[in-house]
């Protein structure tokens, strides 16, 4: 099967719809509403929940396949009262102030029994079994895996519910109806819903759920009312204990790849995290996983065959099978995650008695399904192997001779915070950024002469100029403090540099988002610095340069407080090549800059001041910070 670029413009166009619906939807009676109305003007919608408009210049991202092209433009941006006190009340449930903490014993229940009581009150505790669901555990690739397969069943023409986590920018995320974020007008009425029940029910023994296990309910309430073909549901943490867990009697499982992650909870060894994740195994019902060490994999078989399990291994999906289609998900490792998905769907559609009525007069046994192809080359999450190009610097349609007025600014998302994850991210990247060599700033991506190679765009033929560009690659870089930056970030370092990929300088940061708080896509950012302890960054900081130097550089001996416009090192430093680094001198390979926002802000301004520059920056450690980073480029 041939295809050609004019192909891949179509699907390219049509991600980016899918895109815009996702991630702009307004109802119509709200923009009516403001249509004639000036800018900043409080107002009531047709329910009589207070509506702000804010109109402000602003961004959009156009997709093609992984790349997003971040583009600017002015809006309407509706601030719905309703839905800020939504997040208000789930920031309620929010009993730990960081990962790692101990939940308070606030009920003689345990977390199972709460739930099933929750579902009891809402009336869902025996509507759950008329879910077909796909029920997916493991340490990496859960996220992936359970898109895939979203992505696959509904190209077969069933009406899909998803739910994942965590969110990235907004919490609709979690809750996907054949393929798109639910709209804020559903996520609202059934949010309310839920929360109105359970509140007349709560009592001392029973309180409101925390926040996990809300959004739990919230899904299979979602999928029920809207009456989903499938869902395919992402366990949250672990397996035997986690809230998904309610599931009785799902029609296929599956584990991804297992690692050493949230080992405080899980436990210190592969195999205590592997008993962790096989419970969700249920008597007699299919499983498959996908190749383990034998550690993680004998305890897997062993709660199997407890359980009278098929439990099969799932081979990594075949590159020659995808017809000359590329995975829409970059990385090698994805092809792991799509042979355990092929494997899902298929037994899904077969257990289901779907299998003969969709492919009984195809022949190609051999071969996947049309269907299935079309949701392998077209499955879309953010934050994972993602490359945003970041336009803001000039217009798409410059002339010849303003086209490089500046430079250019590429960033490359990836939410890896486990060593396992991290090597992935960092042979990710290194290969990404040797094919965005090619990359050509001025590019319209309705009028594409580039074709498509495993999650970026490469042009045939390239424009000198643009070949005579500067390449930088930086790191912005956080993790939580439950993880081991001493671990994650040589592990980072070595692998790239094995790839012949070296950092000219990292960015430590702390994220926007905060533990105690769901903030929405609509939420205020500002550019103002907060006074915070920047001592976790300052450490990421120290074990940077110690890597890069073999010794601890003395001039990090700063105050872990910083505020104010002066705290930004000079343009100079970014410029400044990685092989004049120093410890001694100012220009060190690294940086603290205490706001996100700010940070994003003074990168655009270097590469706009330099026309010279292709700056690529590595966004990874922590997928709160992607959101973030995500969240700042969309505005």
């Amino acid at each position: 099967m041939l295809i050609n670029s004019n192909t891949y413009l179509k699907r390219g166009i049509f991600e980016v719809s899918q895109f815009h619906e996702r991630n702009h939807q307004i109802s119509l009676r709200a923009t009516c509403a403001v249509s004639c109305l000036p800018a900043c003007l409080d107002t009531r919608d047709l329910t009589g929940n207070s509506v702000q408009y804010t109109k402000r210049s602003s961004q959009i991202m156009e997709t093609v396949g992984n790349i997003v092209v971040v583009k600017e433009h002015s809006q309407d941006l509706p601030l719905s009262s309703s839905y800020e006190t939504a997040m208000e009340a789930l920031s309620s449930l929010i009993t730990r102030k960081k990962r790692g903490e101990s939940l308070p014993v606030a009920s003689k229940y345990g977390k199972l029994e709460r739930m099933l009581m929750y579902l009891k009150i809402l009336g869902l505790d025996g509507e759950i079994s008329g879910l077909k669901i796909i029920h997916v555990a493991g340490t990496k690739g859960k996220g992936s895996t359970c898109t895939f397969c979203e992505a696959i069943l509904r190209e077969c023409g069933f009406r899909t519910g998803l739910f994942t986590s965590p969110h990235l920018i907004d919490v609709r995320e979690r809750f996907r109806i054949n393929g798109l974020d639910i709209s804020e007008d559903k996520f609202l009425h059934y949010f309310w819903d839920c929360w109105n029940q359970l509140k007349e029910q709560v009592t001392e023994g029973l309180p409101m759920p925390p926040l996990f296990q809300f959004l739990t309910i919230l899904a299979f309430k979602i999928f029920i009312y809207e009456k989903v073909d499938v869902a395919i549901i992402e366990v949250g943490l672990g397996g035997i204990k986690d809230s998904t867990n309610v599931i009785r009697e799902p029609v296929v499982c599956g584990v991804t790849s297992l690692g050493m992650d949230h080992t405080e909870t899980l436990g210190d060894t592969l195999g205590k995290i592997a008993a962790h994740k096989a419970g969700i195994f249920k008597p007699q019902i299919p499983a498959f996983t996908v190749p383990q060490l034998s550690e993680a994999m004998d305890v897997l078989q062993e709660r199997a065959n407890e359980l009278m399990v098929p439990l099969e291994v799932a081979a990594p999906l075949d590159p020659k099978k995808l017809d000359g289609l590329k995975l829409s998900l970059s990385g090698d490792h994805q092809f792991i995650n799509a042979g355990l998905a092929v494997s899902l769907c298929e037994c899904w559609l077969q257990s289901t008695g779907n299998w003969e009525k969709l492919f009984q007069n195809d022949n190609q046994v051999a071969d996947l399904p049309e269907a299935f192809l079309r949701g392998l080359s077209t499955a879309h999450l953010s934050g994972r192997a993602q490359i945003l190009y970041n336009t803001s610097l000039k217009s798409y349609n410059s002339s010849k001779n303003n086209e490089n007025s500046s430079g250019d600014l590429i960033f490359y998302l990836d939410g890896a915070h486990s060593p396992e994850s991290m090597e992935v991210c960092a042979q990710w990247f290194s290969n990404a950024v040797k094919g965005n060599m090619k990359l050509s700033s001025s590019y319209n991506v309705r009028n594409m002469e580039e074709f498509w190679v495993n999650g970026y765009i490469r042009h045939e033929k390239e424009n000198n100029e643009e070949s005579n560009k500067i390449l930088k690659q930086i790191l912005l870089f956080n993790c939580m403090d439950v993880r081991d930056p001493q671990i994650l970030l040589p592990r980072l370092v070595s692998t790239c540099a094995s790839s012949g990929t070296h950092f000219s300088k990292a960015l430590f940061v702390p994220s926007m988002s905060t533990y105690n708080k769901v903030t929405s896509g609509a939420s205020v950012i500002t550019l103002d610095i907060p006074t915070r302890d920047l001592s976790w960054q300052f450490n990421l900081q120290r074990i940077w340069e110690k890597i890069i130097h073999g010794k601890d550089a003395a001039m990090l001996d700063k105050s872990s407080k910083m505020d104010g416009p002066e705290t930004l090192p000079p343009r100079e430093f970014l410029y400044e090549d990685a092989s004049h680094c120093c410890p001694d001198k100012y220009f060190a390979c690294s940086a603290v800059i205490p706001s996100l926002p700010l940070t994003i802000k003074w990168l655009r301004d270097c590469v706009r001041e330099n026309p010279s520059l292709r700056v690529q920056v590595l966004v990874t450690g922590s997928l709160h910070l992607v959101g973030d980073v995500l969240k700042l480029l969309k505005r």
